[in-house]
């Protein structure tokens, strides 16, 4: 399995979604009593949440890993037209919506305590030439994107399947399709299909295993000219076939399933996003298997968001912790903070790691729930102490902090002091020894600028660098 490397670039890629776009209302409140009227229960709605829906959906998705996204669809001329431009406005979804004599496709879903209840279907099928204008104005959208995303939900708006999947290939744009039915052909020559496994057993029949959903979904690729194929297998997770690769499964990741709406629209966004970003489909598959586990873990059509999948990656790969450059500290420090967590930070040489280090960087770490150390390079440990130090070069000195079970990253810098990365980060605590004043520790006004805290920690007596190297240097003397 490749080795997963999160992309810092998906935020650069730009994908085109296409399909069929739905309003999905929600209304949420309390059932505690059965109707005197029928076996139904009664629902006292306090809340009603307007979120966008299929290929809308896809399209918020993409938006919350932070990419850019051209949303195309049909609507009707209808209040729930207007409803779903709004919604899409507020996300920052880039829309052509064209209107049809169809109404807006719109789903009704009550719950209760969080549990669905009833969900209405408010739709008619659109029209075949409604399919062929939105066709006709996709193709200029291509010239303006890395990857295409077919979101059918068998409304209509794809009719022209074929269409979309042929104006994609000739300008060299890889299509994914999300498909419905039991006729895969008209999906012939897309880059992939994402079907789950009922979807795919429809087609090519009930698989007994893993090897026969293998040789079956090969057969599949070669007749409909695809390069790959990615099957979702609920709780068994994932099955990713390509002409130019051995099959992938991916283990779900799955730790709570609370609610399965959505997630295939999560899995073809998180695949696009990241094949439009130039990362391999093994990567790209392996993301979307992650955030579909994230993804199910949440109530209705849910997305997962850029720090969500870059956290989960990191915990998936024991990648949490540890060296970082400045880049990568801001990236986890965000990440951090978007879970609640109060960031501690504190910097110096540490060249000779000892017993008031380590009782230091312990209590520094009880004031939060993450803590930073800042260490200076080589070249500006000599600035400071002279030739002779450090003792220990930097790599040395960050592995050993590193190992430390309270500290959680630590990153070097090269200036005199630092001022500037500890402005940069912000943490919500910064530390030092007590033989500085809180006025004399680099960063202490900005920090205490944006509200957070400057303390000072006591050093343990006796216990110093220069004393260790004092005591080694005596002992070489009586030794000669």
């Amino acid at each position: 399995m490749t080795a997963l490397v999160f992309p810092s670039n998906l935020p650069q890629s730009r994908v085109l979604v296409v399909g069929d776009v739905m309003l999905d209302r929600y209304w949420h409140g309390h059932a505690q009593r059965i109707s005197p009227e029928a076996p139904v229960p009664v629902v006292s709605v306090n809340e009603t949440v307007l979120c966008p829906g299929g290929a809308a959906n896809v399209a918020s998705n993409v938006v919350a890993l932070g990419a850019s996204v051209h949303l195309m669809g049909l609507v009707g001329q209808d209040a729930h037209a207007e409803e779903l431009r709004r919604v899409l406005q507020q996300q920052q979804i880039e829309a052509t919506l064209l209107e049809t004599a169809q109404p807006t496709i719109t789903k009704l879903r009550v719950l209760g305590q969080q549990q669905q209840l009833l969900r209405m279907d408010f739709e008619a099928p659109f029209h075949f030439e409604d399919s062929e204008a939105l066709c006709a104005a996709y193709c200029p959208a291509l010239r303006h994107v890395g990857v295409v995303v077919m979101s059918d939900y068998a409304k209509g708006s794809l009719q022209s399947a074929s269409a979309f999947i042929e104006l994609a290939r000739c300008a060299q744009v890889p299509v994914i399709v999300d498909p419905k039915g039991n006729d895969f052909s008209r999906y012939r020559g897309a880059y992939l299909l994402s079907p789950n496994l009922a979807e795919f057993e429809a087609v090519v029949g009930p698989c007994a295993d893993l090897a026969s959903r293998v040789e079956r979904g090969m057969a599949l690729i070669q007749e409909l000219d695809l390069h790959a194929l990615l099957i979702t297998l609920g709780a068994e997770g994932m099955l990713l076939l390509s002409t130019d690769a051995e099959p992938l499964h991916l283990p779900t990741k799955a730790r709570q399933v609370f609610d399965v709406t959505g997630a295939g629209d999560t899995v073809v966004a998180v695949l696009a996003a990241t094949l439009a970003a130039g990362q391999s489909l093994a990567m790209a598959a392996q993301l979307a298997n992650i955030a579909a586990g994230l993804v199910v873990g949440k109530l209705g059509s849910a997305s997962v968001s850029l720090s969500e999948l870059r956290r989960a990656c990191q915990v998936e790969h024991n990648d949490l912790l540890g060296i970082v450059d400045q880049k990568e500290l801001l990236a986890v420090v965000t990440d951090a903070r978007s879970h609640g967590e109060k960031v501690v930070m504190t910097n110096g040489c540490f060249d000779l790691l000892h017993a008031g280090h380590v009782q230091y960087l312990k209590q520094a770490r009880e004031l939060g729930d993450r803590l930073i150390v800042a260490v200076n390079d080589d070249a500006s440990i000599r600035r400071l102490k002279g030739d002779a130090r450090p003792i220990n070069a930097l790599q040395d000195r960050l592995q050993l902090l590193a190992a430390l079970r309270c500290v959680d990253w630590v990153v070097p810098f090269s200036e005199s002091t630092p001022k500037d990365l500890i402005s940069a980060i912000g943490p919500d605590v910064l530390v030092k020894g007590d033989d500085y004043t809180v006025s004399e520790i680099a960063g202490s006004e900005a920090v205490l600028a944006a509200g957070g805290v400057v303390t000072t920690l006591p050093l343990r007596a006796g216990c110093s660098t220069t004393a260790i190297v004092e005591r080694i240097q005596q002992l070489e003397v009586e030794k000669a």
